[in-house]
C-alpha cells in the first residue's frame, strides 16, 4: 500500500519555475501513468508561461488566490477552484494574493521535465 504524506516529501523545482512536493507518481508508488504533486508559489510569484506536448494537467487550487491564463484566456482563481488544462495549450500561473498559492496538480502521463516547453525567457 502506498500512502505519501506531503511533509514526509523533498520539493524540487519544476523546469517552469514551480516548487512542488511530488505525491506519487512513478518515481514512488505504484502508479504508473498520472502523477499527483502539491505546488507553491509564493507572494507576487508565478510560473514561466510554457506548455506540455504529451501532458494534460488538472490544477486544483487549495490555499491563496491568483491569476490564470491559458492560450488567451484569463481568469482569477481561488480555493476551490479546478482547472482544465489540455495537452499543447500555453499556460501560466501567477500568486496575486497575500499567502503562498498552493494547488493540486494532476498530469497523465505523469509529470516529466522533458514534455516542459517554455514559451518565454
Amino acid at each position: 500500500m502506498d500512502i505519501t504524506h506531503l511533509d514526509e516529501v523533498p520539493a524540487f523545482t519544476t523546469k517552469d519555475g514551480s516548487e512542488i512536493r511530488e505525491l506519487l507518481a512513478h518515481r514512488n508508488s505504484v502508479i504508473r501513468h498520472q502523477s499527483l504533486a502539491e505546488a507553491r508559489l509564493p507572494v507576487g510569484g508565478s510560473t514561466q508561461e510554457h506548455y506540455h506536448a504529451m501532458t494534460e494537467e488538472i490544477y486544483y487550487i487549495t490555499h491563496g488566490t491568483g491569476w490564470m491564463r491559458i492560450g488567451d484566456e484569463e481568469r482569477a482563481v481561488r480555493p476551490g477552484d479546478a482547472i482544465a488544462i489540455p495537452p499543447g495549450a500555453r499556460h501560466k500561473l501567477w500568486n496575486t494574493g497575500h499567502e503562498t498559492l498552493r494547488l493540486l496538480c494532476c498530469c497523465a502521463p505523469a509529470y516529466e521535465h522533458h514534455d516542459t516547453i517554455l514559451t518565454e525567457a
